[in-house]
């Protein structure tokens, strides 16, 4: 029998790697098992290259647990070890010390795992004991068995074993039990293990029989060993590629298509990824795309080996080229890997290209599912619009599909601005939005449909794109002012008529919370509705754009402010005016005059005192300025509450206030009550 220590300065190792790999400690199945696969793999290799004669056999890895004696065996039929190849390969771990190991691993201690001698220790972070009962392929080798208690001494003592190959055996720490448990095993194995090269069996088949399942003589293989990703592309048929999804994502709705990844210049690369079909942001899950290592999983955390706007796919990528256990840092700054994302960003981009080229209607049935993806591109990778634009689509409200170049080219004669830029209206919902688009197609214009999860945050990476375009929506404006051809059409009221009829207005518009109305006086001719409300295209945009960028927050609490645009060309306008001017203007008359008065008065006053310095100024003077606004105030109080007087029992002017509400969705409860007793008397 032999007895040492193992090779390292520091007093325990065991406890460094239990504290620090904790939150992941339920790896150690995941290398166990890889090395019970390498050690059959070199064994097949050995095979094929003539240095083993012999039969190899049932390779198949076995899983098994005991929990009566608290145990998890690893078996393999491999190459097994000799005592000295236990000795180097599992004695000696290459540190000087804690501080040293610390220091190494200080970001991510995940690292230590996968570094030579280090994927067995692993065990420890389990186990209480750990037992290598193992056989080298070597002719004339004895069976030797090898233990340790989780401290650096370890003993070598004869074994018995009838073949080549390794039993580990894992006596399962207190605080481990649940590693004892049927289901969770199965569960680390169908994660870690589902797709190893080699036949992975844990325990056996069951069947139903006598009123209870019961064990069959038949092998429970947990893994598939030739998974579609290591097949080549031009022998699987689509009904492959849509089985192996459902393997992955059984409850998913059948993807729109798929990508298969198949490279090994100047990196080795092999994958599928799909694009599945996303019914809402609910179902907006990164983590989708599974990391391989050789069939072996890693993570489905890919930030920097898939680009940003990629982590919405589905799917496999497996490159040996990354380390089974990196650091995200480690992603972000390695050039192989920054390859491996750039190389994935060109695949998909040509086989979306690729698409839209071979069959354009089937790709433009697709489009609305398909945009989420291409818009997210558009936004996150910075190179990305350049090949994006020439599969990117615009629909427009009538379900007609167009590229870029397409669309620019059909309104480039009828919808520029007097000053040359070319306005693209758009519609987020053309049913809410549906009188909008309708004065904007009297006009002759298209208007697109931007109705996608992230269409209008898409707008300013388009605008910075397109030369000298912008891009409105339809209720932003009158249809006029979107896209003004000419000068404004000045309106023929006086300041006293616009100010008069924008007050009567004023007064009976709701108080809504976080809402605010402006009201304005605009010819838009008689065909044209009699009051419209419009929202500022900025603003909106900004408000929009705050629930996806937190900087932007401020504007997300500033109250929606909208528009109250009064026709003055439309005869229920005209005929508001004319009758608050029959009714008010001899009430009217004297508090007028007198605000001129008052008002002349503080002109005069203001131009005095202005040629003056601050301290120059008397207090007589300041006195006078402040009785006449004051005066002025009053005046302005007065004449404000004879109109509201007058204008809270005009019926028609709430009528209007309220169609227009109405038609933005912003009149409810009791207010549309109201509305409709109101419309029922006036019909009467």
């Amino acid at each position: 029998m032999q007895k040492g220590n193992i090779g390292v300065t520091t007093e325990n190792i065991f406890p460094v790697i239990k504290k620090f790999l904790y939150s992941d400690h339920e790896i150690f199945l995941r290398e166990m098992v890889s090395n019970a696969i390498d050690a059959t793999q070199k064994m097949k290799t050995l095979a094929e290259k003539g240095e083993f004669k012999g039969e190899l056999g049932d390779l198949t890895v076995r899983v098994s647990m005991d929990a009566d004696k608290g145990t998890i065996t690893i078996s393999d039929h491999g190459i097994g070890m000799t005592e000295e190849e236990i000795d180097k390969y599992i004695n000696q771990i290459a540190f000087s010390g804690v501080n040293d190991f610390l220091e190494k691993y200080k970001d991510n201690a995940n690292n230590i795992i996968g570094h030579f001698g280090l994927g067995f220790y692993s065990s420890f972070m389990v186990s209480k004991k750990v037992e290598i009962v193992t056989k080298s392929y070597k002719e004339g080798s004895k069976a030797v068995k090898w233990s340790c208690d989780g401290s650096p001494a370890f003993e070598i003592d004869d074994s018995e074993r009838a073949d080549r190959g390794s039993d580990i055996i894992l006596y399962i720490d207190d605080d481990c039990k649940e590693f004892l448990d049927k289901y969770k095993l199965e569960g680390l194995l169908n994660k870690y293990c589902k797709f190893l090269p080699v036949p992975v069996a844990f325990g056996k088949k069951t069947e139903w029989k006598d009123g209870k399942q019961v064990d069959t003589d038949e092998d429970n293989i947990i893994n598939n060993v030739e998974p579609l990703w290591t097949k080549t592309p031009s022998t699987l048929k689509d009904e492959d590629y849509k089985s192996f999804y459902r393997t992955l994502y059984p409850m998913q709705d059948e993807p729109l298509f798929w990508i298969h990844l198949n490279v090994d210049y100047p990196f080795n690369l092999t994958g599928i990824l799909y694009f599945p079909r996303i019914k809402n942001s609910l179902e907006l899950q990164k983590n989708k795309i599974q990391l391989y290592c050789n069939q072996v999983f890693v993570t489905d955390q890919v930030e920097g080996i898939v680009p940003e706007f990629l982590t919405l796919l589905h799917g496999v990528i497996d490159s040996p080229d990354i380390p089974l256990n990196v650091s995200r840092s480690y992603l972000q700054s390695d050039k192989e890997v920054k390859k491996i994302s750039t190389y994935i960003t060109k695949k998909v981009s040509d086989r979306l290209k690729a698409i839209f080229n071979e069959d354009r209607k089937a790709y433009e049935e697709k489009w609305d599912d398909l945009k989420l993806f291409i818009n997210y591109g558009i936004l996150t990778e910075e190179n990305f619009y350049d090949r994006a634009k020439e599969f990117s689509l615009f629909k427009d409200v009538e379900g007609k599909y167009f590229t870029f170049d397409e669309y620019k080219q059909l309104i480039e004669g009828s919808q520029k601005d007097k000053d040359g830029n070319l306005v693209y209206l758009y519609a987020t919902d053309k049913d809410e939005q549906y009188s909008y688009v309708s004065a904007a197609q009297d006009k002759g214009y298209s208007v697109l449909l931007f109705n996608g999860q992230l269409d209008v945050p898409c707008i300013q990476t388009l605008e910075q794109k397109f030369d000298k375009s912008r891009f409105a929506r339809v209720d932003a404006d009158t249809i006029d002012h979107l896209i003004q051809k000419e000068n404004e059409t000045k309106s023929t009221l006086s300041d006293t008529e616009r100010d008069n009829l924008s007050a009567v207005f004023q007064s009976q518009l709701p108080k809504l919370d976080k809402t605010e109305f402006i009201v304005e006086v605009n010819a838009l001719g008689d065909s044209q509705r009699p009051v419209v409300i419009t929202q500022n295209e900025w603003m909106r945009r900004m408000k929009e754009m705050s629930r996806y960028q937190s900087g932007m927050a401020f504007y997300g609490q500033m109250p929606d402010s909208f528009n109250i645009v009064l026709n003055s060309d439309h005869r229920l306008v005209k005929q508001v005016l004319d009758d608050a001017q029959a009714a008010l203007s001899e009430q009217l008359k004297p508090i007028e005059s007198e605000l001129k008065g008052q008002e002349a008065r503080l002109a005069a006053l203001n131009q005095k005192t202005d040629k003056k310095k601050p301290e120059e100024v008397t207090q007589e003077e300041k006195d006078d300025k402040a009785a006449t606004q004051k005066a002025i105030d009053e005046q302005k109080e007065k004449k404000q509450q004879l109109i509201s007087d007058y204008a809270q029992k005009q019926d028609v002017v709430h009528q209007l206030i309220d169609l227009a509400l109405l038609q933005n969705g912003m009149l409810k409860g009791a207010a549309l009550d109201a509305f409709l007793k109101r419309s029922i008397e006036l019909i009467k």
